[in-house]
């Protein structure tokens, strides 16, 4: 019973490795690298909203929407670079949600501020 388990599980173990998109392509190594975005976008979470670039979170949430179309149109089919790119195009359209809810308030802070003075 052991034997045909190993087996089994050998044989699972050699499909995996030998997939057209496993550990011995870069359809298997450039998802794994491009983790890395996502955990810097996620650690910009905690930086202030006027520290963020503006044309560095567009480039990450636009990369992460054409790759996760490229993603789905070749072959094989890659389903680890899909789901990265779309935590990268998340987090960057997220990023871009609080830039601009960051110059929306600084404006209506400026509007305010001319509204007060021209009362004088």
């Amino acid at each position: 019973m052991a034997q045909a388990s190993t087996a089994v599980t050998q044989s699972a173990f050699a499909k995996f490795m030998n997939h057209p998109a496993g550990p011995k392509t870069v359809f298997f190594w450039a998802p794994m690298f491009k983790w890395g975005l996502v955990i810097a976008g996620l650690n910009d979470l905690s930086r202030p909203a006027e520290k963020l670039s503006l044309f560095q979170q567009t480039s990450l949430a636009a990369t992460g929407l054409i790759w996760c179309r490229y993603s789905m149109v070749i072959i094989p089919k890659n389903y680890a670079l899909l789901s990265v790119n779309m935590f990268v195009a998340a987090t960057g359209c997220y990023q871009l949600y609080r830039i601009f809810e960051y110059v929306i308030h600084q404006i209506a802070l400026i509007w305010r501020m001319s509204e007060t003075v021209n009362e004088i």
